[in-house]
């Protein structure tokens, strides 16, 4: 089986980039590739809970992360730096995250076959 790293390094909002990381997350799954999800820099923003997008007229496909358990999607990554670096650590998350060091990361990305960045 291919594993595949699936990297959101852009906040959530303003391009089409978190979406399409997502949408080939779930496509990728269905497919049988082993999927991880890794949140880095402005990535961490995905995980935050109550962001209502539609007020500023986005879509909200951030509430599609609670359907990845169904494409057994089980491993999200988030970077231990990039939560410190936004004053995130310790912060509640609506989802189950496993927070990385940045060695930790490096180690992952090396067990990987492919890793898409988005």
């Amino acid at each position: 089986m291919k594993k595949l790293c699936i990297l959101f390094s852009k906040a959530p909002h303003g391009s089409a980039s978190g979406r399409e990381a997502l949408d080939l997350a779930m496509l990728s799954a269905s497919f049988d590739f082993e999927t991880t999800l890794l949140f880095t820099d402005e990535g961490v923003l995905h995980l935050l809970g109550g962001q209502q997008p539609e007020l500023i007229g986005c879509r909200d496909y951030i509430a599609t992360f609670k359907a990845l358990e169904f494409y057994d999607i089980e491993r999200l990554l988030v970077c231990e730096t990039s939560l410190v670096e936004r004053g995130l650590e310790g912060h509640p998350f609506p989802l189950e995250l496993e927070i990385l060091s940045p060695a930790q990361i490096a180690n992952h990305l090396n067990e990987v076959d492919e890793v898409m960045v988005f």
